[in-house]
């Protein structure tokens, strides 16, 4: 390391490994910053252990690990400003010293970067973990067309430059290591992975993961859509199966089907699920155009599904609009609703 580096950990209700490994990123030259979130005066031993190598902060309730970062990232702009280079350590003894090392000199070498220890979850690795990166690592590369291979690892480096955009990222949890990599991927900026020793202790017994609310946090905007997405499924099958019923007319029946709910769909998702805050006519002129263009291809599967396939009409539509969902998505997240990006 030849910059001024620094080692943010976050911890909670941390064990006696935090003190270790404090120690340890300060033998190797890190300043080190601890943010105590919330953990209780019965770890107060613990964290001054850690006050003769890091400054250590304090959040007098648990605010979540997101804000921990941000509370930790702030420190560190006031103090040092940008000139620095900095990693994210995790608390729980999952992480190795040397590993942090390594990725700091390539976030050095690669401004404005952002690089991610990633582990190599073998099949000793604790099923929740194995399990919840292996759905979150194909959500993501199909969100975003990144192939990132560990996407939940918080041993993560980058440079000072970066810092104002990732304190404006939104999440205060778990969360706010996700929206981290969408928020780049939006950006277009460059994101790389080092392979990093994966270290379990008493089948990761520290983390403090809640395996249904975090994910729920981590997944919420594609829940919300998948919500939105199934709402307007139920208001155009039941169009079109009543245009169905009185005109018989497959075309006629699909094409105003789909006319009403895409002003159902494109309300909900402006408003509730994107939160766009671009004016409406421009959010409006964009979703038709893709509407339109999800209608043509809508309309001629479902014509080769039943003319072609032989597949009845019913089962041919919903086949059609599974099809077509992830589609929809994608090009509303990133060019429909599209967020401003922060620099």
């Amino acid at each position: 390391m030849t910059a001024f580096s620094v080692a943010l950990i976050p911890a909670y209700q941390p064990s006696a490994f935090l003190t270790d490994l404090v120690k340890q990123l300060h033998h190797l030259n890190f300043t080190v910053i601890v943010v105590d979130d919330g953990s209780g005066e019965q770890y107060c031993e613990t964290f001054e252990g850690c006050l003769p190598y890091a400054l250590v902060l304090h959040h007098d309730k648990n605010a979540g690990k997101g804000h921990a970062l941000k509370t930790g990232l702030h420190e560190i702009y006031i103090r040092y400003g940008t000139d620095c280079v900095i990693v994210t350590v995790d608390a729980d003894g999952q992480h190795r010293a040397e590993d942090a090392s390594a990725i700091i000199n390539i976030a050095e070498q690669n401004p404005s970067a952002l690089i991610l220890g990633s582990r190599v979850l073998e099949k000793q690795a604790p099923l929740r973990s194995r399990f919840g990166n292996t759905a979150t690592q194909w959500v993501y590369r199909l969100c975003t067309g990144y192939p990132i291979h560990d996407t939940q690892t918080g041993l993560r480096a980058f440079t000072g430059d970066l810092i104002p955009m990732l304190i404006e990222i939104p999440g205060e949890r778990y969360e706010y290591e996700m929206n981290m990599l969408l928020q780049f991927a939006h950006d277009k900026r460059k994101i790389m992975e080092y392979p990093i020793e994966t270290i379990y202790i008493d089948n990761n017994a520290a983390s403090h993961f809640d395996t249904v609310k975090d994910s729920v946090r981590i997944y919420k905007e594609i829940l919300k859509f998948s919500a939105s997405s199934f709402l307007g499924f139920l208001v155009d099958y039941a169009a079109y199966s009543l245009l169905l019923w009185t005109t018989g007319n497959l075309l006629v029946s699909n094409i105003l089907a789909r006319v009403i709910s895409a002003c159902m769909n494109f309300t909900v998702n402006r408003r509730y699920v994107f939160k766009s805050s671009d004016r409406l006519p421009k959010d409006a002129l964009k979703y038709f155009v893709l509407a339109a263009a999800i209608l043509a291809g809508n309309t001629c599967l479902l014509g080769f599904l039943v003319c072609v396939c032989g597949i009845h009409k019913m089962p041919a539509k919903i086949l059609t609009e599974i099809c077509f969902f992830l589609l929809s998505w994608l090009v509303q997240r990133l060019f429909v609703f599209r967020k401003k990006n922060r620099r």
